[in-house]
């Protein structure tokens, strides 16, 4: 269990908060840890947990992070509101710096559960929700919805799910910046289908200036974060950070950080994952987070081969699983050096 840091819920309100969405099975605390090197100001965001897995499951197992995280946001799936709060009051007490509801998931799965972005169509159990997960703690209480779903599609209808939920006090709303259509398109489908509308978040914002409002959907790059801040309050990208993580490290240009070096940060990673595989964790559920470290830069194929190839998941034990990281890490930096002269009209291996 950890202590409730206090230095984190200030950075919770820095300007602008760039936040890593939650990602099911992607954004575990080992992703996490290997985040964090990058950028010490980025939000970081557990996969989303139902109150039901916490409530009779495994509560440590769904809630054990590790310090170096912070700042660091719990999501809950839920729609009981004495469930939920339940939860909250754990997560405050494990040390989290902020709970986030999740109404924006389409999977079916969440859906029969009544959890995720079928609650769109229900803002007053929403409000419930909140209100009383907010009178269960004394840290920030948030929610994650998208702008529509099904045959809610209208700005005017995402209007009212805020203004009925900010009703509770609640001021800060992350937004992901496409419907979901819950019948007839699969999760995947829901993350590309529906076309981006950024122009409704930002109309949010206008019209609702006192509320803190942060924008989710699509977006990959620093110049785009940076037009996203000209219209709202923070911005949270998804799988790009996990596939291309050194973005993470790109945007501390917006607090002035100097960008770490790639063999510096995996240098860093290596107590870690050497500490994690003493626990027991295979070495390939460690360097499946890694994979994407040199994403964009010629070798980066070359990486994620040593990585997932029969090389490294071979090793059980931790000695030759470390040298073999480290062997595939000389590999690269070597390529990047000296990459190999190619006969003229062949591409260089860019990933």
């Amino acid at each position: 269990m950890n202590v409730t840091p206090s230095a984190e819920l200030t950075a919770l309100k820095n300007t602008p908060r760039i936040s890593v969405a939650p990602m099911m099975d992607w954004t575990t605390k080992d992703y996490r840890y290997f985040a964090r090197l990058f950028n010490p100001n980025v939000v970081l965001y557990t996969e989303m947990v139902t109150t039901g897995a916490i409530l009779f499951g495994d509560a440590a197992r769904h809630l054990n992070f590790n310090a170096q995280e912070h700042p660091i946001v719990l999501q809950l799936g839920g729609s009981n509101p004495q469930d939920l709060a339940t939860c909250t009051k754990m997560a405050q007490d494990w040390g989290y710096d902020e709970v986030n509801l999740n109404v924006g998931c389409p999977s079916d799965r969440v859906q029969n559960n009544k959890i995720g972005a079928c609650l769109m169509a229900e803002p007053d159990l929403v409000a419930e929700c909140i209100a009383t997960m907010q009178n269960a703690v004394q840290i920030p209480v948030t929610v994650k919805h998208r702008i529509g779903i099904d045959d809610m599609q209208s700005y005017e209808e995402m209007l009212h799910f805020v203004d009925t939920v900010a009703a509770t006090g609640c001021n800060y709303f992350v937004v992901h910046a496409r419907i979901a259509i819950l019948k007839g398109l699969s999760p995947k489908e829901n993350r590309d289908v529906p076309p981006l509308r950024y122009e409704d978040v930002y109309r949010l914002k206008r019209e609702r200036p006192h509320l803190t409002i942060e924008i989710n959907g699509g977006i990959k790059t620093v110049a785009e974060t940076q037009a996203h801040l000209q219209h709202v309050d923070g911005v949270m990208i998804g799988r790009e950070a996990y596939h291309n993580p050194y973005l993470l490290a790109e945007l501390g240009q917006l607090w002035d950080l100097e960008a770490p070096d790639r063999f510096e940060i995996m240098q860093q990673m290596l107590p870690y994952i050497q500490m994690r595989m003493q626990d027991g964790a295979p070495v390939s559920v460690l360097t499946r987070h890694i994979l994407g470290l040199f994403q964009n830069l010629p070798g980066a194929r070359k990486w994620r081969q040593a990585l997932s190839g029969g090389n490294v998941k071979s090793y059980a034990d931790v000695e030759n699983a470390i040298i073999n990281i480290q062997a595939a890490m000389q590999r690269t930096e070597d390529y990047l050096l000296r990459p190999p002269l190619l006969p003229l009209g062949e591409g260089r291996d860019e990933g």
